[in-house]
């Protein structure tokens, strides 16, 4: 997720000016990674769709008070965070944050079943299944924790910048960040099949139990889906670099979560430009 600065910079003054085709262009170049930390921090795609709206729109009007003294992306990062922070908590959270043993009992209230994992068919839902407890995982955190190791273990933002994003002193958000780490770690060392095939859980044996119970619907899955790459592949560099330092393999599971296209938001954009308010912010004719 390399910065370019100047590239933005040249969208915005367009925009500002006046240029619909440039403010749909900067909308479009960052959508995605608002919308995948959106997603990570609210589990569902539809919740996470809506804030990721909110916060464009007010990118979007916002965007005469940008100063051009700091990356926009740092700048649109700082919105999208004091937005999901502030924000109501979705029925998703309400509903599924629970306490790390919790989680972990629930796991094992869930039954083993052998199931036929030769089929791609099969393989496309123990995969949902894979990525439904690591987003699980994820909303047992605290909401700053959270969203601290989104930035800094996911997205492997520089601590400064998350920091920064997140309001907070670097010592503050390495504490989050080390808290968040350890739980996680904690939680998966001696339970997750995925860290050691010698662990009890492993997904292919949770499957089929999950789509009687209805938690998995092989007909629309809910994170299996819209994407073409992992978030590993939009920050290979950075994640390489982290690996010569050191290797823990639960972070690594979740970098390779999928990096999910946006549904598309430029008919809104659209519509939305061409009300008398938005004319007058970007002095479109």
């Amino acid at each position: 997720m390399k910065d370019n600065n100047e590239d933005d910079f040249l969208l915005i003054r367009e925009a500002i000016g006046g240029s619909r085709v440039s403010l749909e262009n900067l909308i479009k170049k960052h959508q995605n990674d608002i919308y995948n930390i959106a997603l990570k921090m609210v589990y569902y795609p539809d919740d996470a769709y809506d804030i990721t709206q909110e916060v464009l729109i007010k990118i979007i009007t916002g965007l005469s008070s940008f100063r051009f003294e700091s990356s926009f992306r740092t700048w649109a990062y700082i919105i999208t965070v004091n937005t999901i922070l502030n924000v109501k908590k979705m029925n998703s959270e309400r509903r599924l944050h629970t306490e790390f043993s919790e989680y972990g009992k629930s796991i094992d209230n869930t039954p083993d079943m052998l199931i036929d994992s030769s089929s791609p068919e099969m393989n496309l839902l123990i995969e949902e299944v894979r990525l439904m407890c690591l987003q699980a995982m994820l909303i047992c955190l605290d909401r700053k924790q959270r969203m601290a190791f989104i930035l800094g273990s996911i997205f492997i933002f520089p601590d400064y910048v998350c920091a920064e994003i997140m309001d907070t002193s670097k010592d503050n958000f390495r504490q989050m960040l080390s808290r968040a780490r350890k739980d996680i770690r904690n939680f998966m060392e001696n339970r997750c099949g995925l860290i050691h095939k010698s662990n009890p859980c492993l997904c292919s044996k949770k499957t089929k139990a999950m789509i009687e119970s209805g938690a998995v619907n092989p007909d629309k899955l809910t994170f299996n889906r819209n994407y073409v790459h992992s978030i590993e592949t939009k920050v290979k560099e950075k994640a390489e670099s982290l690996n010569e330092f050191f290797s823990d393999e639960s972070e690594t599971l979740f970098r390779k979560m999928p990096y999910n296209e946006m549904p598309d938001f430029s008919e809104k954009i659209k519509i939305m430009i061409e009300s008398n308010d938005f004319k007058n912010i970007f002095n479109f004719n």
